[in-house]
């Protein structure tokens, strides 16, 4: 798993409310008023435009180095990589369980995984980096269904439709979550900028 020291100096660094703690009001105000100061500045490299995308990336999604290089490898190859690896990043196992509302950060989804409180067709998965495809149903295993993490769902049953997207179709009565298509590169899900990730990894 991926170690964080300090979210919010990351956060700030990389410009970006990556770590649902920085995701506020408070935070943006606050990097509001750093762009004031700054502005007229000089813009950076070519290379550190391109790191910087990398990272927010990278943090966004909790991924190590060889992870999210091995992702862009591969994504590169294919036709439309930026949707190739968007797709791969969001049906990791844990962004499902987070996109689902599950878990409140994305952090938590990986420990609920790799804990072995989720299955994915009836199957105990213990890798967030578990590719789900469209079709498979994601569900909490029946002896973790009475712990403090998921029974929340019994008082905020609405709130939770409202925040899973259009293509997972979730019941937080039976916490399941069926995957009814794919996600979508360039829909306000994930703002992140694939093109730039790619030239850091071609350079």
């Amino acid at each position: 798993m991926l170690r964080i020291k300090s979210k919010y100096k990351i956060a700030k660094r990389l410009g970006a409310g990556i770590f649902e703690q920085t995701q506020t009001q408070k935070f943006a105000l606050s990097e509001a008023r750093v762009k004031r100061v700054k502005r007229g500045g000089r813009g950076g490299s070519d290379y550190n435009r391109q790191l910087l995308e990398k990272q927010r990336v990278r943090f966004t999604y909790g991924l190590k180095e060889r992870e999210l290089s091995n992702y862009a490898k591969k994504a590169y190859k294919a036709p439309n990589p930026a949707n190739v690896l968007h797709k791969m990043l969001e049906m990791r196992a844990d962004s499902l369980v987070y996109r689902a509302g599950l878990a409140t950060t994305r952090r938590a989804a990986r420990q609920m995984v790799s804990h072995g409180h989720i299955l994915v067709n009836d199957k105990r998965i213990t890798a967030p980096s578990y590719q789900v495809k469209k079709g498979d149903t994601i569900s909490v295993r029946e002896g973790s269904r009475k712990s403090p993490l998921f029974t929340r769902f019994t008082e905020e049953k609405e709130e939770a439709m409202r925040t899973v997207p259009q293509w997972l179709s979730f019941d937080p009565a039976l916490l399941k979550v069926k995957v009814t298509g794919e996600p979508v590169y360039g829909t306000a899900e994930t703002p992140l900028d694939y093109s730039t990730l790619f030239e850091f990894y071609s350079r």
